[in-house]
């Protein structure tokens, strides 16, 4: 079922959690973009950020979907004065002793912490963290996938989905009509 929040088309059978993002001085506005793109396709409420590098950079538009339209994009000082309420904390980054993706469980509702593209997330954030976990591949993905890998990760363990024919119906390119038709 879709339901309209505000001007943001949302799908009630996936709907039923509160997730937000928090980018820590990212640097390129290209991942900026694509972690927008990201929030928008797995309806996450806010994307966060601190540092001036992006502000620097921002007049490159790369929200190719818009998503900024319906997903606050906010640069703020201090993210864990942001979390939202009964939200746990998780830092996403290549960190020693921290939960492989795999093997973690997302809480219902989940503030992200990830790092800058040349650079980690902080001792000091880790410390303040719930959760820490890392994606396990050989080398480092750059903000953007790694944002995007954490969001589907989610939603692929979470326990609703919408009907994959009308989801896929509701998201498709508009040149997209392609059916699968086996037998």
């Amino acid at each position: 079922m879709l339901h309209f929040s505000g001007s943001k088309c949302v799908s009630s059978d996936m709907k039923d959690s509160s997730v937000s993002i928090g980018l820590i001085n990212p640097k390129s506005p290209t991942n900026v973009g694509a972690v927008m793109r990201a929030a928008g396709c797995f309806q996450a409420d806010a994307v966060l950020y601190t540092g001036d590098r992006y502000d620097r950079a921002a007049r490159f538009h790369t929200d190719t979907k818009d998503a900024a339209q319906n997903i606050p994009l906010s640069g703020v000082d201090d993210l864990f004065a942001h979390v939202p309420a009964g939200a746990k904390v998780v830092c996403v980054d290549l960190v020693e002793g921290a939960t492989a993706l795999p093997d973690f469980q997302h809480p219902e509702a989940a503030f992200y912490i990830f790092g800058p593209e040349d650079g980690t997330v902080s001792q000091a954030v880790v410390n303040r963290a719930d959760a820490v976990v890392y994606i396990p591949t050989q080398g480092c993905l750059n903000l953007a996938a790694t944002v995007n890998v954490v969001l589907y990760d989610r939603t692929a363990k979470s326990a609703s989905h919408a009907d994959g024919n009308a989801l896929i119906r509701q998201s498709r390119d508009m040149n997209n009509r392609v059916k699968v038709s086996l037998g």
